[in-house]
């Protein structure tokens, strides 16, 4: 049995509320869970404390235990000091896409035909 300690989604509609639970991986999202050790709010200012809260102990049991955080639980165990998460690198994330690119260039060569016009 795979474990996963993943985000379990609850609130109301456009008022999201999740849970930290551990959970069979193949259980379905919102459904069967082994427990709840930890809540996070998204609704609340990122400065604030009762936004993401962890049982520590619970945490540090079901990973001894082999339970593996989902990315965005990674995030918040990292935040707290229980694990350490590697940064990602994507250098062509902040690159234009190809229709960007193309607007552009076809700027550029408008503009440069307006100059060279007068």
């Amino acid at each position: 049995m795979s474990l996963k300690i993943r985000l379990a989604r609850a609130g109301a509609k456009k008022r999201p509320y999740y849970r930290i639970v551990v959970a069979d991986s193949r259980a379905p999202r919102d459904g069967r869970f082994i427990e709840k050790i930890g809540a996070y709010d998204p609704m609340r200012a990122k400065d604030d404390p009762t936004r993401v809260t962890l049982e520590t102990e619970k945490v540090q049991a079901w990973l001894t235990k082999g339970a593996q955080p989902t990315d965005r639980v990674l995030r918040f165990l990292d935040a707290a000091g229980l694990m350490k998460r590697q940064p990602r690198n994507n250098p062509e994330k902040a690159e234009p896409g190809k229709k960007a690119q193309e607007r552009a260039a076809e700027r550029a060569k408008k503009a440069g035909g307006d100059e060279a016009a007068a």
